[in-house]
């Protein structure tokens, strides 16, 4: 069922998506910090999961 909850729920990912990854907030984790390593690598990966799996679970809700 493709309806206005899916429709919505799929711009809420949207907008949670950019707001994960505006300039602002990724450059809060490009500072080195303990042992010099940057924490960028491990923001982006874990946003980008939590997107998908969210993702998947929106769609698979409304499949069934």
């Amino acid at each position: 069922m493709h309806g206005p909850s899916l429709i919505s729920r799929l711009v809420s990912l949207t907008l949670l998506g950019l707001l994960f990854f505006i300039p602002p907030l990724v450059l809060l984790f490009d500072r080195p910090s303990i042992g010099g390593l940057s924490l960028l690598p491990i923001w982006l990966f874990i946003s980008w999961l939590i997107l998908i799996l969210l993702t998947a679970w929106v769609m698979e809700r409304n499949h069934g």
